[in-house]
């Protein structure tokens, strides 16, 4: 049995998860949705997709097992739910929803009718997180104690050539990326439990440098910078920046401190590596090795998971609740910037185990 999959919202990001559904065996996307519909019978023919449909009829039709939402974050819950309404199971682009009484009632609405939501990121699927997980598990840094996390650049608008959405509420960079870095800490280090932060904005107008709108001014509505400190349930603590105002950092993105040694975590938002760590008391770093399986852009990974939890009534990784955890935690930044005071989250998650079957390819790949 191949789940089959329709996409809403044809936009930059389905692309790879029209590429890489060709690649997985638990999952078929028959079906594109657009507010455009001719943009879904642009990626339909470019893919090979059976029919390119209305939002309505994707969201009515009953040959469609999963509705992969893909649409800016502000409609996640109206695509989302109206998915659920019609007895389908959602794989959803993160965030899960912008508020969390949304996600709250997406989560209650599909356990109510034995559905599954997932949300990505997928990322910490892949080889290099995986990798990481590995290392942690088998004591490579000690006890974790704390950790420095940062995604620092200019703003979406210098390549982006529609990036009205990332400045919408429910936009800036830790609705954007935060996911991201947020989800491999959860995977590493266990759960939040307390978040101190501090959100500005800078400047309050961005114009677009290229593309055909050139020139367009955007109005910024969400808040461009935030500094905080994480503190996880096992006890570490983390240092996370994320902007839209400062020029890209060189070096590692995450680092992680232990009793015993530090590891780099390689960028959240890939499949790959590099990965180094290196021993207390020791001044080099050692790389090390990264599977080539899962190391490239493997988006759709997590929907594949799902899939085989769909039919075999398995648990999978991707998790709506770990999206809630992590969506908490987003909004925890903003209640501590906006009270000065530090935010305890109220919800929790238990990490997924390290994948047995990481670096094992699906069956069409390994038939290729």
């Amino acid at each position: 049995m191949t789940i089959r999959a329709g996409i809403i919202g044809c936009g930059t990001i389905s692309d790879i998860y029209l590429k890489n559904s060709q690649e997985f065996a638990s999952f078929d996307i028959i079906a594109c949705a657009d507010v455009d519909l001719d943009r879904a019978r642009e990626k339909a023919e470019a893919y090979g997709v059976e029919r390119a449909l209305t939002v309505t009829e994707l969201l009515e039709d009953e040959a469609v097992d999963v509705v992969i939402n893909l649409t800016p974050p502000l409609v996640h819950k109206e695509i989302t739910m109206g998915a659920l309404r019609n007895g389908k199971h959602v794989y959803s682009e993160k965030p899960l929803a912008v508020t969390l009484e949304d996600g709250r009632e997406i989560l209650a609405f599909a356990e109510e009718q034995n559905l599954k939501v997932g949300v990505a990121p997928d990322t910490f699927l892949g080889a290099g997180l995986q990798t990481c997980q590995g290392l942690m598990e088998k004591g490579a840094i000690g006890i974790p104690l704390s950790g420095l996390a940062f995604m620092m650049n200019l703003g979406p608008e210098r390549w982006h050539h529609h990036p009205e959405f990332f400045y919408q509420k429910g936009g800036g960079p830790l609705f954007d990326m935060g996911p991201y870095y947020l989800t491999a800490l959860i995977q590493l280090l266990g759960p939040i439990k307390s978040i101190m932060a501090v959100a500005t904005t800078s400047p309050a107008e961005r114009a677009i440098v290229n593309g055909p709108k050139q020139g367009k001014v955007l109005s910024v509505d969400t808040p461009t910078h935030y500094s905080g400190v994480l503190e996880m349930e096992r006890g570490s603590l983390v240092t996370l920046t994320m902007s839209f105002d400062a020029a890209p950092a060189e070096g590692s993105l995450i680092e992680l401190y232990g009793t015993e040694g530090a590891l780099k975590v390689p960028d959240p938002n890939t499949f790959g590596g590099p990965v180094s760590y290196k021993k207390r008391g020791e001044d080099v770093w050692q790389e090390v090795s990264v599977p080539s399986v899962y190391s490239e852009n493997s988006r759709g990974i997590g929907l594949a998971d799902m899939a085989e939890a769909i039919k075999h009534g398995t648990p999978f990784r991707t998790h709506g609740s770990l999206a809630y955890h992590v969506l908490e935690a987003m909004h925890a930044f903003h209640t501590s910037s906006d009270s000065g005071k530090k935010v305890d989250l109220t919800s929790t998650v238990t990490p997924s185990p390290l994948r047995e079957d990481s670096y094992q390819m699906s069956e069409r790949m390994n038939q290729s």
